[in-house]
């Protein structure tokens, strides 16, 4: 087939050009960069690596998720597109390509429009989850300073960015203690991020990620990985924080602390899973995800992310959650990818 692989790339990839970034800093935009504007995008590594995958066996065209994507989509008219694009700019940016190709009418791996809005607006998630009474913490959302005197939550609490990934904009100082925390907090996420905060019950258990692969009754879980707060350096927050998950965690650092598979008894193993594929149905997800939970103080499983579009960095050394289930699965990185995108292809009756 002729696959069309969409894309961000990050500014600090070292073969990056500027000419082709879609986030050129125009003057008049209401967004700003901040430290980590760009740790959901993928280096050409990822993207280097993903298209070998594909190209095993089919012919594949890049197409960097900017401004002219639309255009390069029309002339291209690929049979399918592999989806990785996280998007610009906005609370809908994943889904700004999904968008752009059902108005096209070209097929494409992973979830839809709709829901890559829903799950990256982490308040409207956790609505949808706590109807159908999937466990998740107890929170509050705070467009402004002023608003969180109306919360009376216990502390801890955990104050994020409502519409990031990847750890953006949680950092160590997103562990409140106490009200003057909580304060600084919100008004950083206000200021820094430009969107308002939510605010969550911090979850005290051990945490937990879940790769799930395919859809409807072929939908299934890869080796769950735990994330071992206990193994943190002395005096790091039980946060995967962006200085966990990006400074501390690096391809030449021994931050060792995963494990997958993890150590579960059968009971809170099948609770996990269970959970998780409750959640991934509920919220539409197709083809693949990555699903964060973590205990409650009772040891019963909260969801506290859902990731339609999970990172799939290729060197091992990274601990990129999805590639690493899939290595405990018996996978190979080509295989995991062209799983994806069969899991898409057979959607659209392409397979």
């Amino acid at each position: 087939m002729n696959v069309a692989l969409a894309f961000n790339v990050k500014p600090e990839s070292e073969t990056f050009i500027e000419s082709v970034s879609p986030n050129s800093q125009k003057s008049n935009s209401p967004y700003k960069t901040s430290q980590d504007t760009f740790a959901e995008w993928d280096t050409w590594e990822t993207i280097n690596a993903l298209r070998d995958a594909l190209s095993i066996y089919h012919n594949v065209s890049l197409v960097e998720a900017n401004e002219d994507a639309f255009e390069k989509f029309r002339q291209l008219r690929p049979d399918i597109v592999f989806n990785i694009a996280e998007g610009a700019f906005g609370v809908s940016r994943e889904a700004q390509i999904p968008a752009m190709l059902d108005m096209l009418q070209i097929p494409y791996t992973g979830s839809d429009a709709l829901t890559l809005a829903i799950c990256l607006d982490k308040s409207r998630t956790k609505e949808i989850l706590s109807y159908y009474k999937i466990p998740n913490a107890k929170f509050f959302v705070a467009e402004a300073v002023d608003e969180i005197r109306q919360n009376h939550f216990s502390y801890p609490l955990i104050v994020k960015p409502i519409s990031e990934g990847s750890s953006k904009g949680i950092f160590s100082s997103s562990f409140v203690t106490n009200p003057d925390e909580l304060i600084n907090e919100v008004d950083r996420i206000n200021s820094e991020y430009n969107q308002s905060a939510l605010i969550e019950e911090f979850l005290p258990g051990r945490e937990f990620t879940v790769a799930i692969l395919g859809n409807g009754n072929e939908a299934k879980t890869l080796p769950i990985i735990e994330i071992r707060y206990d193994k943190y350096p002395e005096g790091v927050k039980p946060l995967y924080s962006y200085e966990a998950k990006w400074i501390l965690d690096t391809k030449d650092s021994e931050f060792e602390v995963f494990d997958c598979p993890a150590k579960l008894d059968k009971s809170l193993e099948e609770k996990i899973n269970k959970i998780c594929l409750d959640t991934y149905r509920v919220l539409r997800c197709r083809d693949w995800s990555r699903i964060d939970v973590r205990l409650d103080k009772n040891g019963e499983p909260n969801i506290i992310e859902i990731n339609p579009l999970p990172g799939i960095m290729p060197d091992p050394r990274e601990n990129s959650s999805y590639p690493k289930a899939a290595r405990a699965a018996g996978m190979t990185y080509d295989e995991m990818i062209n799983s994806v995108l069969l899991a898409g292809c057979k959607r659209y009756n392409l397979a």
